[in-house]
C-alpha cells in the first residue's frame, strides 16, 4: 500500500469496483483494515453499457463480495455512447466512470473515492504520456493522492495484487476490453513494454516508476515555488454574471520568474479559469508578455481573450464562454 494514498482516520471511503483482480483486491484490502484506519467503507460498481454479456457476472461479483464482508454496494449505470461524441469509447468511458463515482460520492458524503490503479498502470501511464508529448509534470504520473481522489495500490505490481486474489480465494472477473488492440493503452501494456523486457531492459517498467517518482518530487518543489510567487503575479476580479472570473496578469513579475515557473503558471491560470491549457497557446502566451505589443490579443478557447496592455495582460470572456470570432479592439 502506498502510505500517501491510505486514508485519514474517520474517513467515509467509496471504493470504485469493477469486479477486476485489482478494484477486488482493493476493496478486501480495505476491509481489512477499516478498523485500524477507523473508516466507513461503501463499494460502487459503473455498468458503462458496453459490454452487456459482461456486466451481470461482474455487478453479481462485486454485490456478492460487498455482502459478505459486510459493505453497502450501489450500482449505477451510465449512457457511455451517448456522451462519447467524436471521442474515443475508452476515453468517453473513463470520464463518465469519474463523474458517476463522484455523483455518488456526492449523495453518500463520502470524504475519499478510492481507485485500485496499481505500479503497473502507472508504468503505462507514463509510456502513453511519452507519446503524447507531455512535460515534466504529465511524466511524473498519477500521484498517490489527487484532492478527494486515493489510489492505495499505486506501489504495488500486479502479480502482487494476483497472488493476493489466489492466495485468499477471492474471485474477480476479467474485462474482455483490456484485451483489445484498438486501444493505445492495452497495446502499449500487451506488446510494447513484454518486447521492452525482453528485447532491450527487463527493468523497464521499475526506471519508468523511479524516473515517475523523481519527477513527483521536482514537481513537488516547482509547485511549491510557484505558489509563492502567484499572489504576486496574478489577481483575478469576481463576476457577477456567473462567467468565469476575469484575470490580470503583472508582465513585469512574470518576466522575473524562472520559464519553467512561467509555463506551470500559466496552465494553473488557465485551468482556473475552466478552459484547456493547451501547449501552444502558453508558449504564444509567454511570448505576449515577454514581447507583445500593446493592444494586441491572444483567442483562447472557449471564447477567452488575452489583451495586452502595457503592464499587464487581461483575461476575460467579453462574450460569456463559449466559441466567438472577432478583436475586442479595433486595429
Amino acid at each position: 500500500m502506498v502510505r500517501e494514498g491510505l486514508p485519514a482516520a474517520g474517513s467515509r471511503l467509496l471504493v470504485g469496483v469493477s469486479g477486476g483482480p485489482d478494484s477486488m483486491a482493493l476493496l478486501h484490502v480495505l476491509a481489512a483494515l477499516r478498523d485500524v484506519l477507523r473508516c466507513t467503507l461503501k463499494a460502487a460498481y459503473i455498468d458503462h453499457g458496453l459490454r452487456p454479456g459482461e456486466t451481470p457476472a461482474e455487478w453479481a461479483c462485486v454485490r456478492e463480495a460487498a455482502s459478505r464482508l459486510g459493505i453497502e454496494c450501489a450500482r449505477l449505470a451510465v449512457d457511455v455512447r451517448a456522451a462519447a461524441g467524436g471521442r474515443s469509447p475508452e476515453h468517453a468511458a473513463r470520464e463518465a466512470r469519474y463523474h458517476a463515482l463522484a455523483e455518488l460520492a456526492g449523495q453518500w458524503s463520502a470524504d475519499l473515492l478510492a481507485v485500485a490503479h496499481t505500479a503497473d498502470d502507472q508504468a503505462e501511464e507514463v509510456v502513453l504520456r511519452l507519446f503524447r508529448g507531455g512535460g515534466g509534470k504529465a511524466l511524473a504520473g498519477m500521484r498517490p493522492r489527487s484532492g478527494h481522489l486515493i489510489r492505495p495500490l499505486l506501489g504495488v505490481r500486479k502479480w502482487e495484487v494476483l497472488c493476493y486474489l489466489t492466495d485468499r480465494g477471492i474471485d474477480s472477473c476479467l474485462d474482455s476490453s483490456n484485451e483489445d488492440r484498438r486501444f493505445l493503452r492495452n497495446r502499449i501494456r500487451l506488446d510494447l513494454l513484454p518486447l521492452l523486457e525482453s528485447e532491450y531492459d527487463p527493468g523497464i517498467r521499475a526506471a519508468l516508476l523511479k524516473t515517475a517518482a523523481n519527477l513527483a518530487e521536482d514537481e513537488d518543489l516547482l509547485a511549491s515555488l510557484l505558489a509563492a510567487q502567484w499572489e504576486a503575479v496574478v489577481a483575478f476580479a469576481p463576476s457577477d454574471s456567473g462567467e468565469p472570473p476575469a484575470c490580470r496578469l503583472d508582465r513585469a513579475s512574470f518576466r522575473r520568474l524562472h520559464p519553467a515557473l512561467r509555463r506551470r503558471l500559466l496552465e494553473r491560470l488557465l485551468w482556473e479559469l475552466g478552459v484547456p491549457a493547451r501547449y501552444q497557446q502558453i508558449v504564444a502566451l509567454v511570448k505576449a508578455a515577454d514581447t507583445g505589443r500593446t493592444g494586441s490579443e491572444l483567442h483562447l478557447s472557449q471564447g477567452l481573450r488575452a489583451v495586452v496592455r502595457r503592464d499587464h495582460l487581461i483575461f476575460s470572456f467579453p462574450r460569456g464562454q463559449g466559441a466567438w470570432r472577432g478583436r475586442l479592439t479595433a486595429a
